[in-house]
């Protein structure tokens, strides 16, 4: 009897150890173009806006960038809990804040239809580096 709770016990606890946990889901705060940006010359930071790549909607960088004062790293999708398809979750758009200064980010959003000359949408964020 006793080798048997061990061996239960042993296996519960193996079992335990051995699955994998899901990693936590990032928190993001959806950014604000009415709201000023501020970065610190040197760190990055990120501009994060609702998405639904699934759908074939998508975000592209419209205007170019003042790469003198903030340079674009990269971006990543962000989805909701459900990865159904369909379903919505964020675009997290990352940046380096190069030297002091004020720059304009600007963000269109493209229909799987539009072509890239006419978005659906613009998002402008405006950033001052410190």
């Amino acid at each position: 009897m006793k080798k048997l709770l061990i061996f239960l016990f042993t296996t519960v606890l193996l079992t335990a150890c051995s699955s994998k946990a899901e990693p936590p889901q990032e928190k993001l705060v959806i950014s604000d173009p009415a709201k000023n940006l501020e970065a610190i010359v040197g760190n990055e930071f990120k501009i994060v806006i609702d998405s639904n790549p699934s759908s074939g909607y998508h975000w592209e960088l419209g205007d170019d960038l003042d790469e003198s004062i903030v340079a674009f790293v990269s971006t990543y999708y962000n989805p909701k809990s459900s990865a159904a398809p369909g379903s919505s979750g964020q675009d997290v758009w990352v940046f380096k804040a190069m030297k002091a200064g004020e720059a304009h980010i600007t963000l269109w959003y493209y229909s799987p239809s539009n072509e890239l000359a006419d978005p659906q949408q613009k998002a402008t964020f405006t950033v001052t580096v410190k």
